[in-house]
């Protein structure tokens, strides 16, 4: 098994320890109340999830977030993953694809469009390789391979710094993405890891054209903590571990900075009410990914559970907030604040 392999499935290791989760930071989706009416004026039957996003048509606005990719093992957590997402209309993201870039042999991990049929399937390379030789060139192989619908371009400063052998090179990302944009055919999104991304990169981020932004906020999966237990054995760095914009605050900020430019709100959304609270605050579409690796370990049926449990309650929340479909609370959301509360309710 090559190092690159082991790294992956070390990485699979670690995530499914509790340690891997920030441990003092929140999503901070916990510090809005969601609206509830006594007389919804609508019987929960009626409430309709569906949406579209870069250009699909979703049964509700939820992907499978990026989580691995590589070895053979990784190959079974992928078409677990893809199965679930097509059987329930949702859209998926690939992990990271530089392994199979490098190593061919490890492609068939990566393929889930046999076992996915038409769903949304993103792609995923991070910016650190588009600083350190890979180009247009290989952006559009690493779509073209899995056939992805798009691309997302990770930023991941502070677990490249932290992991062993990492790429910690992001001098002239910006313009990298820049010249990418302009050449590639397929849309390109950019997306944090779990760290967040602020209004500040956002609003440089806007010029560009890309078709999207995963905000990817802190308060879930912590890569950093990933890294550090995957090299060390332990979490030796705990307050570097901890940076991080939370989620509903990198959605508020990135909305503000970039407001023409779809967000993704992912960063441990834990629940359906997460989802809601999310998509109240200006995201497009929601995503999860390691509340689903332990089912995804099992098998598709496991992942669907899981995520029929989540679009179960989204659907409730709109229910009880006397929302008929997610169109409603958006056209509702965009002119109405969630109410925030400070310290009055314990936060997850």
């Amino acid at each position: 098994m090559s190092d690159l392999a082991g790294r992956k499935l070390r990485h699979i290791e670690a995530c499914l320890q509790a340690e891997a989760e920030y441990q003092g930071v929140r999503s901070g989706l916990s510090r809005y109340r969601w609206p509830y009416a006594a007389l919804p004026e609508l019987d929960l039957a009626q409430v309709d999830l569906r949406c579209s996003f870069l250009g699909h048509q979703l049964q509700a606005p939820l992907l499978i977030g990026a989580m691995t990719g590589g070895p053979e093992f990784s190959g079974r957590v992928n078409r677990h993953l893809a199965e679930a997402a097509a059987a329930l209309g949702l859209g998926m993201m690939l992990g990271s694809q530089r392994a199979m870039l490098i190593h061919p042999e490890m492609r068939p991990s990566y393929a889930v469009r046999r076992f996915g049929g038409d769903l949304l399937l993103i792609g995923n390379l991070g910016l650190a390789q588009l600083t350190s030789g890979f180009g247009a060139a290989e952006i559009e192989e690493a779509a073209e391979v899995v056939e992805a619908d798009a691309l997302a371009i990770h930023c991941n400063p502070l677990q490249e710094a932290l992991q062993r052998g990492g790429e910690p090179h992001f001098q002239g990302g910006l313009d990298a993405l820049a010249r990418l944009v302009e050449k590639v055919r397929h849309p390109l999104l950019v997306k944090e890891v779990g760290h967040g991304i602020s209004g500040r990169v956002a609003a440089s981020l806007a010029p560009l054209g890309l078709a999207a932004i995963d905000v990817a906020g802190a308060g879930g999966t912590c890569w950093a903590r990933v890294e550090e237990l995957v090299r060390y054995g332990e979490v030796r760095h705990p307050e570097l571990c901890e940076i991080g914009i939370p989620t509903a605050q990198a959605l508020i900020e990135v909305g503000a900075a970039a407001p023409q430019l779809p967000r993704i709100a992912s960063g441990g959304l834990r629940s359906g009410l997460d989802l809601a609270k999310a998509l109240w605050l200006g995201a497009e579409v929601c995503a999860v990914a390691r509340p689903l690796l332990a089912a995804a370990l099992e098998s598709a049926l496991a992942v669907e559970g899981v995520l029929r449990n989540y679009l179960d309650e989204l659907r409730i929340a709109l229910f009880v907030a006397g929302l008929s479909s997610v169109a409603e609370l958006r056209e509702r959301a965009s002119g109405e604040a969630l109410a925030y509360h400070r310290g009055d309710v314990e936060e997850r």
